[in-house]
């Protein structure tokens, strides 16, 4: 049997678009002699579509959809992804369900047992977990066929009671094939494929497994589909941020997978910085491209933030759509100005200059009846944070550009930020990344030659928002607040396990409170592009008002 994979690039509700790509490498697959080609998971509508799945007409267009694909399906069968209606009596009105396509229609249809409601997925709240199982049967070949988080119930932690594939087993299936919406962030490659290689081994059966790839606003997909053989060899892995097709053989006699024909392998390399740096140019490359916005705007301060940002978004937008405004104040730094011209002369980024201090001094003279003789305070760095944004936002309005926020990881979870200010922006673009990383990822640009100027990675941080100012004067040094943040917020360490780890207590209890005391700013912030496994956004849920650790 000759079995294309289709690694694609979807847009949440784009039906018309979904099904021109589908209906396009339905036809390559043909081309290349396949008999059967396999889609991802959900990828009628795309993944996640969250409350769209509350919308009748929306899931009328999904089975619009299959009925226009399934008319291609002839001399060819397709596996596809898409919500389905449960017309039991009781439980939710929604499966996600995969779809065997044959004979210009449905032949068979698989629902999701295991739905993931944790972290940045909550797929409990639209559909019914299936609790029968069946093998589909192509061509006289029993496959089990599982939907993503079907196959991550590990022995040795489970999380659920049901584990499909024992189930599925008892039929004696020849292969399987899972069809998924496996998320990046910057550890999860390798656990996915150790988790697709423990089934290969476990069950001694081949494995197709067939990934999304892009970005759907914060949650990036970074593709990486296989074909596994039984002893959980790799015989051919797509390629990763990129979309790819790939055609498998497999003989059933022998239980085998062999690769027939695939496109050519884009070098990737899978070291964690690297990976998180290909993940957000594709993070912000699909934000724009799937909103159809053109061009972005943002700050360049001289710090590495922003000058990071910039990279980026050249990277992903191409230099030309990339604009930036320089906006220093009579604590800014000449070195500043200088590096941050070095480097737009470098990336060929636009530029103005709009200095600040009389925009200031006019708010000062507004305010001197209110604050009188009051000492300058973090409202007046404020002030200068706020006119900058408004700056921004202005010539975002005026020209049509996106802005880009520029905020850290460090500095949104302590709350070292200005709403209204630094914080404002159409999307976040490296609010998922330490401090310390973005010095790893400005070193790691910087592997093959000079692009970020030396000075801006050796000085010392700070917001130049009052004389000589330093982050440090108001945060633990970087190495050490985000070694706590990190424990605190990736591994959900409280308090007394984090000073454990010898860490000072009073440094701990500071760190965590400012995490906590914070929460507001967070649920103003724009959606942050997602590279870690828990990230601010839809994925991590605290209540704002709270005691814990005040």
């Amino acid at each position: 049997m000759r079995i294309a994979l289709a690694q694609l690039n979807y847009i949440i509700g784009d039906f018309d678009r979904n099904v021109s790509l589908i209906k396009q490498n339905i036809l390559k697959a043909k081309e290349s002699g396949a008999e059967l080609i396999v889609f991802s998971e959900l990828n009628i509508c795309a993944y996640p579509p969250q409350d769209f799945l509350e919308f009748d007409d929306f899931i009328l267009k999904c089975y619009a959809a299959a009925e226009v694909i399934a008319k291609d399906c002839i001399g060819i069968a397709a596996i596809i992804g898409l919500p389905v209606r449960n017309k039991k009596l009781e439980g939710k009105n929604l499966f996600n369900a995969a779809l065997v396509l044959s004979d210009g229609k449905i032949a068979d249809e698989v629902h999701k047992a295991l739905l993931p409601t944790y972290d940045i997925f909550d797929e409990y709240r639209y559909f019914e977990p299936e609790h029968t199982f069946h093998c589909i049967n192509f061509k006289g070949i029993k496959i089990a066929l599982t939907i993503c988080e079907d196959l991550w119930n590990i022995e040795d932690d489970p999380m659920y009671i049901t584990s499909p594939m024992d189930m599925l087993i008892k039929e004696k299936p020849k292969l399987m094939i899972n069809i998924a919406a496996s998320p990046f962030d910057h550890s999860h490659a390798e656990t996915r494929k150790a988790i697709l290689k423990r089934n290969a081994l476990k069950y001694d059966l081949p494995l197709i497994y067939v990934n999304h790839v892009g970005a759907q606003t914060e949650i990036i997909f970074d593709g990486g589909s296989v074909g596994m053989n039984a002893n959980g060899t790799i015989v051919h892995e797509l390629n990763y941020f990129h979309e790819d097709f790939s055609i498998f053989d497999f003989d059933a006699n022998r239980g085998l997978l062999t690769s027939a024909e695939f496109s050519p392998v884009i070098k990737h390399d899978h070291t964690k910085i690297a990976s998180i740096h290909d993940a957000l140019i594709l993070g912000i490359k699909d934000y724009f491209s799937k909103q159809n916005f053109k061009k972005a705007i943002l700050g360049l301060s001289g710090g590495i933030d922003s000058a990071l940002v910039t990279y980026l978004a050249s990277k992903a937008l191409g230099p030309e759509n990339v604009h930036t405004i320089l906006m220093p104040s009579e604590f800014s730094s000449k070195g500043s100005i200088d590096d941050s011209l070095d480097l737009l002369k470098t990336l060929g980024v636009s530029h103005d200059i709009i200095p600040i201090k009389d925009l200031l001094d006019q708010y000062l003279l507004s305010l001197k009846p209110i604050f009188k003789d009051l000492p300058f305070s973090i409202a007046e760095e404020n002030i200068q944070a706020r006119i900058r944004g408004g700056l921004l936002m202005a010539e975002s309005n005026k020209f049509g550009y996106i802005l880009l926020n520029t905020s850290n990881k460090s500095e949104i979870s302590v709350g070292y930020g200005t709403l209204y200010g630094d914080m404002c922006g159409g999307l976040s673009v490296i609010g998922d990344i330490y401090k310390t990383q973005v010095f790893e990822l400005c070193r790691y640009i910087n592997r093959n030659g000079v692009i970020i100027p030396e000075n801006i990675l050796t000085k010392p941080p700070s917001a130049e928002l009052r004389p000589n100012q330093k982050d440090s004067d108001s945060l633990p040094e970087y190495d050490i607040l985000d070694k706590v943040l990190f424990e605190y917020i990736e591994n959900r360490c409280g308090p007394s396990e984090i000073i454990s780890m010898g860490f000072d207590e009073a440094l701990v209890r500071r760190v965590l409170k400012m995490v906590n005391t914070n929460e507001y700013k967070r649920h103003q912030t724009p959606p942050i592009l997602r590279v870690s496994p828990k990230a601010f956004g839809k994925g991590r849920r605290m209540p704002i008002v709270g005691r814990y650790l005040s």
